[in-house]
């Protein structure tokens, strides 16, 4: 199984389309470890571009802090199991969710809510 943690440095991004990188781990969920890790360049934040690309890419689950109910629907679409409001060193994120710590816990960005019209603050 592979999961992308949209990434700022070391830490979770806020905003999944708008991260500096993806850290894609290759996991064994039934060891609960990590065989590979990769860091990948954001090739860009274009409107439904990155479902597919991370899919081709045979990632299974995306971590972030944040990201829109249509990205999430697009994911879902490619078989892509999405958790936002994650936040923290992406390690330290990858092992609790190995651990089974790691849940759904919402959008930590305010896309598309509020002052801003519909697009995200990050």
């Amino acid at each position: 199984m592979k999961v992308a943690i949209a990434t700022d440095g070391n830490l979770v991004s806020a905003h999944f389309g708008h991260c500096q990188t993806y850290t894609i781990y290759e996991v064994d969920e039934s060891k609960k470890k990590v065989i590979n890790k990769e860091v990948i360049e954001n090739p860009g934040h274009q409107p439904g571009f990155l479902p597919g690309y991370l899919a081709k890419l045979g990632v299974n689950c995306i971590i972030a802090g944040g990201m829109g109910p249509r990205a999430q629907e697009l994911f879902a679409q490619n078989n892509i199991i999405t958790i936002t409001g994650a936040s923290g060193r992406v390690d330290d994120v990858i092992q609790e969710y190995l651990n089974g710590n790691i849940a759904d816990r919402g959008n930590i960005c305010d896309h598309g809510e509020g002052e801003h019209g519909g697009h995200c603050s990050h």
